[in-house]
């Protein structure tokens, strides 16, 4: 699942990666005594598919993925009836987002014996997003970038109660907690959907159609429209001018 375009690992707000793999051990090898029963939440079934070969291997991992869901009624659903230890959570999902499973889910999160725990895996990395899955109870939030490696720490991590955040995305949570301050509404970017945003993003950092499509796992087809949404949205002519915009929000 890694991705040469990106290289963030995963670490704790105050740990780095290899500290993390030191004391957590790898994902290769025995698992030893640790166990954790884990739900994936992701509307993408590929992608589900994806995480499920690379850290399912219970005997060599410790992970034992007990139940999917590709929405938020599902996911509700599933968590409710398997009470996994940690729930690996995406973002953008139907049915109101990772937000609102998280609310819905509460008193599991708040149980003082047997607590459910979220890690947000989500291929977005913008601060709106961090910030508002963490407020909403995440123990953590790391992208869709990670390695299966330390995807498989970062698990056992959450279970045992640390928070774990991809780097460059600790940042954001210490930002938004230190400040007092409510951030400004940007109504122009309030006009653009969750997906119409990823697409934006990925737009604005030179990335093609094709490898727009390959990373969000929707057609080229399907980004084109979005690209076509956002221009018309935004008011703006092309793509460059789209970059120009995301740069100067500082969303890229």
């Amino acid at each position: 699942m890694s991705d040469p375009t990106d290289d963030n690992g995963t670490a704790g707000a105050a740990e780095t990666a290899e500290s993390a793999n030191t004391s957590g051990g790898g994902g290769g090898g025995s698992a030893g005594a640790r166990h954790a029963r884990v739900v994936l939440v992701d509307d993408h079934r590929m992608f589900r598919t994806g995480v499920q070969a690379e850290i399912g291997q219970t005997d060599q991992t410790g992970v034992e993925v007990v139940g999917e869901a590709a929405d938020v009624d599902q996911a509700v659903t599933v968590i409710t009836a398997t009470r996994p230890e940690v729930v690996l959570l995406d973002v953008h999902l139907p049915g109101g987002g990772g937000v609102e499973v998280l609310r819905r889910c509460a008193p599991l999160m708040s149980d003082a014996e047997q607590p459910v725990r979220f890690l947000a895996l989500s291929v977005s990395d913008a601060a709106e997003d961090v910030i508002g899955v963490i407020r909403g109870g995440a123990r953590g939030y790391v992208t869709k970038t990670i390695t299966g490696t330390d995807l498989i720490n970062s698990i056992f991590r959450v279970q045992e109660g640390d928070a774990v955040f991809s780097p460059r995305l600790a940042g954001f949570v210490l930002d938004a907690f230190a400040s007092t301050d409510a951030p400004p509404v940007d109504e122009d970017l309030d006009r653009l959907t969750q997906r119409e945003r990823e697409v934006l993003r990925l737009i604005a950092r030179g990335y093609a159609y094709k490898e727009i499509a390959k990373q969000l796992f929707i057609s080229v087809k399907t980004v084109e429209s979005h690209v076509s949404a956002v221009l018309r949205k935004l008011q703006l002519s092309n793509r460059h001018e789209l970059t120009r915009w995301a740069t100067a929000r500082r969303l890229v």
